[in-house]
């Protein structure tokens, strides 16, 4: 596995980890919360690919049906990831995300017609038992109960434009590629806004909230979701998934320092075995070349 791979994924892992932050820090619902970073990231990434010079262009007319399709699956991720988040809390929403590994993990080789190595489903299993033990208890029709299976809803979506960008996408470069998902997210949400969300006339929030969807959009999603895409150029899927486990790990410790939300002990144990098959999964991944 090539060394600028492994290095995207993990810069971007940590990048993501402080999303989670945004779901309290900023005070919108996650509707808008979404429309604004998908406005911002698609101004950046607009800027870059005009000054790389780059053409803006897809090569087949099928590539657009596709782009819209991921854009589609990318914001619909978005909004049910934030909503997770402020229906419970970082925590549990970010942690419920982190079924997507699994999900991954089983679906990739059967997309290929083949069946799932049996260490890719024990390292499964084992982050999973993670993700169980680190829910909060709760009532299950309550709103972390509600939360969890939005954040669960959200990691299919997500497994799912992983994985299609990867046999579908993968020829275009990561700055086109979230160009046109943030393009279809943007002109996706922007009709809903008057109907789902406190919004009742379209106009840019200011102040601090603009400052914080400013920092969003640029250094939290244009440029982490870049790196990801690029590092799924060269890594399967299923390994850039499990080595995103460390994503909860970060987010938890970001919301000790930012939020002073501290773990429980089944955080902290759950944690552990998350970030053991991540560590796993990286170790691997190392000695495996891409096919």
């Amino acid at each position: 596995m090539p060394a600028n791979g492994l290095l995207s994924v993990h810069i971007a892992v940590a990048l993501l980890a402080g999303t989670g932050l945004f779901s309290q820090l900023v005070s919108l619902p996650a509707l808008d919360i979404t429309f604004y970073r998908c406005m911002v990231a698609f101004a950046l990434l607009s800027l870059v690919l005009a000054i790389t010079k780059q053409s803006f262009r897809l090569q087949h007319a099928v590539d657009y049906l596709i782009a819209i399709t991921l854009g589609i699956l990318v914001s619909t991720h978005w909004v049910t990831y934030f909503y997770a988040m402020q229906w419970s809390s970082v925590a549990a929403g970010m942690i419920a995300l982190y079924t997507y590994p699994v999900i991954t993990v089983l679906i990739e080789p059967l997309l290929l017609r083949q069946l799932p190595k049996l260490r890719d489903v024990l390292c499964a299993l084992v982050v999973l038992v993670g993700i169980i033990i680190m829910l909060p208890i709760s009532e299950p029709l309550g709103d972390v109960g509600s939360g969890i299976l939005l954040g669960v809803f959200s990691a299919i979506l997500f497994a799912a434009r992983n994985l299609l960008y990867k046999y579908k996408f993968s020829q275009y470069s990561a700055t086109k590629t979230m160009f046109y998902q943030t393009l279809v997210g943007a002109l996706l949400l922007l009709p809903l806004m008057p109907w789902l969300s406190d919004t009742t006339s379209w106009q840019w929030p200011s102040g601090h909230n603009l400052a914080l969807l400013l920092l969003l959009g640029t250094l939290f999603t244009a440029l982490p979701h870049a790196l990801l895409v690029n590092a799924l150029r060269s890594l399967s899927a299923s390994s850039v998934a499990l080595i995103s486990c460390l994503q909860p790990f970060y987010g938890t410790l970001l919301a000790i320092l930012v939020l002073w939300q501290w773990p429980s002990w089944q955080t902290i144990l759950g944690g552990a075995l998350i970030l053991s098959g991540a560590c796993y999964e990286t170790y691997k991944s190392r000695k495996i070349s891409p096919k």
